[in-house]
C-alpha cells in the first residue's frame, strides 16, 4: 500500500492551491482504502504484478474521493473520519469543483493505461454511482421505500465501485471473461455487505469508531434496511414512530426510533442480509487458484460483516 501512497500524492498535484489543499486533506483523512486494495488484491489473486495495478488502485481511490467530496455537500454533512468535512472546512463550492477536479485526474490516469477496456469498465461505473445518488435522492424522507429499491441504491452507488474494482484486477491479468465476471460479481456482493453494515452501525455502533455522528440517516429521512424492517415487521406503534421519523428527518424522534428498531430485531435481521451477501461473494471465486491475495479476498468477506466501525 506504500506504493499505492505514492501515486496518490504525486497524482494529487494542482498548480492551484485550493484544489491541493482540499485534495490533500480528504486524501489525509484516512480510511480504509478498501475499494484501491480490491484492485490490488484482485490482480494479485489473478497473478499479476505489473505496474498497472498500482495507477488503477489509484483511480478508484480517486473515484472514491470524488464521491465522498460530493455525497458531503448533498447530505450536508460536517464530520467523517471522525474529522470535519471538506465542504464543513472549505465550503459547498470548492468541495464540489475538487470533486469534479479528482474525477477528471482518474479519467486523465485511465488513458495512461492505453485500455479502451479500462476506460469502459470505470466509465459505466462512475455513470452508474451518478445514477445511485440521484435514486437515493427520491427516496429521501419516502417511508414506503422497500428493500428491493434500498438494495438497488446500494448496488449502484456503493457496490458498483466494488465491483469495478475487483474487476479491473481480473482485467489487468487478461482473465478469460468467466473468471472476470466472477470477480466482478464478487465486488458486487462484498460491496453490498459492505454498505448494508454501513446501515447498521449508524443505529448500534460507536460515533467514535465509526467516524460520524449515530443517527445521521435517520437525520437525512434515509430509510435504510433496520428502517425498513421497522416498517414491515414492527408494532404499529413503532412503524408510527418511525414512519414520522423519515418523513420528517431531523434527530427529534431519535429514541423512539432506536427503541422500534432494537424492538423489531432489525439490527439481527439486517446482519443476517449482510452476511447473505458476504456467503454469495465468497462463493464466486471459489474452485479458483488459492494464493495470499485470493485468501485476503475472502477474509475481507468475514470483515465487511462483523465488523464494528
Amino acid at each position: 500500500m506504500r506504493a499505492l501512497d505514492v501515486v496518490v500524492r504525486e497524482r494529487l498535484h494542482s498548480d492551484v492551491v485550493l484544489v491541493r489543499q482540499v485534495a490533500e486533506y480528504i486524501i489525509g483523512a484516512g480510511g480504509k482504502r478498501l475499494r484501491p486494495a480490491l484492485v490490488l488484491l484482485s490482480s494479485g489473486a489473478c497473478g499479476y504484478a505489473g505496474v498497472h495495478r498500482t495507477e488503477m488502485a489509484a483511480v478508484v481511490e480517486f473515484i472514491h474521493t470524488a464521491t465522498l467530496l460530493h455525497d458531503d455537500v448533498v447530505d450536508e454533512s460536517e464530520l467523517r473520519r471522525g474529522a470535519k468535512t471538506a465542504n464543513a472546512l472549505f465550503g459547498n463550492a470548492a468541495s464540489v469543483l475538487v470533486g469534479d477536479f479528482l474525477y477528471s485526474r482518474a479519467f486523465q490516469m485511465m488513458v495512461g493505461v492505453g485500455s479502451m477496456r479500462v476506460q469502459a469498465v470505470l466509465a459505466e461505473a462512475t455513470n452508474v454511482i451518478a445514477e445511485g445518488e440521484v435514486l437515493q435522492l427520491l427516496n429521501c424522507h419516502d417511508a414506503d421505500v422497500d428493500e428491493e429499491r434500498y438494495l438497488q441504491v446500494i448496488r449502484y452507488k456503493t457496490a458498483k465501485l466494488f465491483e469495478a474494482a475487483c474487476r479491473l484486477g481480473a482485467l489487468l491479468a487478461g482473465t478469460d471473461e468467466d473468471v472476470e465476471q466472477r470477480f466482478a460479481r464478487f465486488g458486487m456482493h462484498l460491496g453490498t455487505a459492505f454498505q448494508l453494515v454501513d446501515d447498521i452501525l449508524d443505529y448500534s455502533g460507536d460515533e467514535q469508531s465509526i467516524g460520524k455522528n449515530l443517527g445521521d440517516d435517520l437525520a437525512e429521512g434515509k430509510p435504510t434496511l433496520p428502517l425498513i424492517h421497522v416498517m414491515k415487521h414492527g408494532t404499529p406503534e413503532n412503524v408510527a414512530a418511525v414512519r414520522h421519523a423519515i418523513e420528517h428527518g431531523g434527530r427529534e424522534d431519535w429514541a423512539a426510533v432506536l427503541k422500534a428498531v432494537v424492538e423489531s430485531g432489525a439490527i439481527d435481521a439486517a446482519r443476517a442480509r449482510a452476511r447473505e451477501e458476504a456467503s454469495l461473494a465468497s462463493a464466486e471465486l471459489a474452485g479458483l487458484p488459492m494464493n495470499d491475495h485470493m485468501k485476503t479476498l475472502l477474509d475481507l468477506t468475514t470483515f465487511a460483516v462483523e465488523r464494528e466501525f
